[in-house]
């Protein structure tokens, strides 16, 4: 990968990448309904081709072998195969409850059974901790203080 190149040209052709979160069908991709999993998050595949998408988002398509499928994916959706990888209960974008109340100095700022959205994840730590977005604040929140939400509880029993 040429490091001169703009962030969003992240992937070169031929390149080994990782998925970094449940790819569903979007109704572009024949032959499935819409929502059905096609490629489980951690899997690897290469890169094929690099086009935009309402010419503002990259998606590079992606051939996953082992799964026999080529798909489209968004540059934040992809780290190369050799970074780590630290699996984790959730992604970019799901949805979680609060499993107990967060304080700041004595203070909850965030409710036990309060709903947020995962903005990152942060793999480095053990155990994996999550940039959570709870209305009116951004947290770091451990993976143990939060649970899936109701639309949400499909993809965590597909993952077990």
């Amino acid at each position: 990968m040429n490091p001169d190149r703009y962030d969003e040209e992240r992937f070169d052709f031929g390149e080994r990448v990782r998925v970094t979160r449940n790819v569903r069908n979007d109704g572009t991709y024949p032959g499935k309904a819409i929502g059905d999993l096609l490629v489980r998050r951690g899997s690897v595949g290469n890169v094929v081709e690099m086009g935009t998408f309402l010419q503002d988002q990259v998606i590079y398509t992606v051939h996953f072998l082992d799964q026999g499928l080529m798909v489209g994916c968004r540059a934040e959706e992809l780290i190369p195969a050799e970074a780590a990888w630290n699996p984790s209960r959730y992604e970019f974008r799901d949805k979680v409850k609060c499993e107990l109340d967060l304080a700041i100095a004595g203070e909850v700022i965030v409710e036990k059974g309060s709903e947020g959205e995962i903005l990152k994840v942060l793999r480095d730590n053990d155990p994996v901790h999550y940039h959570v977005r709870f209305p009116g604040r951004t947290l770091q929140v451990p993976e143990s203080a939060l649970s899936p939400c109701e639309t949400d509880k499909q993809d965590a029993m597909e993952e077990t």
